[in-house]
């Protein structure tokens, strides 16, 4: 929870309470890497795979004083090396960074607004 808790408000969703302890369940059923330099924890991503199609990349963090070191690229190989006959899609909020990476946008995503 502390690279999150670093992001500050732009993250507080996942580590301000109530959903703390939902974002902790959350990361328990999902596929999470991790990334480690030198005993710190830098940065993470987590996924869900509907079991047989396609992993959908949730999140994807890596902490402010890390980035521009391929940390973020390295977790997603990973994900790539360890499902290589799934597709995989992103969900994204920083749509630049995965161009960067050579990704393609595909489609799009709405959220359903419920009647109050």
């Amino acid at each position: 929870m502390a690279v999150i808790e670093s992001e500050g408000e732009a993250w507080s969703e996942y580590s301000s309470r109530p959903n703390r302890e939902k974002y902790k369940i959350s990361l328990a059923k999902s596929i999470t890497y991790v990334a480690y330099l030198s005993h710190t924890l830098c940065g993470y991503s987590r996924s869900i795979d509907d079991f047989g199609f396609t992993i959908y990349v949730c999140d994807l963090l890596v902490n402010k004083q890390y980035r521009g070191n391929a940390i973020g690229q390295q977790l997603l190989e990973c994900i790539t090396e360890d499902f290589p006959n799934r597709d995989i899609y992103v969900m994204s909020d920083v749509d630049d960074y995965y161009r960067k990476l050579g990704y393609k946008i595909e489609g799009s995503l709405f959220q359903v607004i419920k009647p109050q």
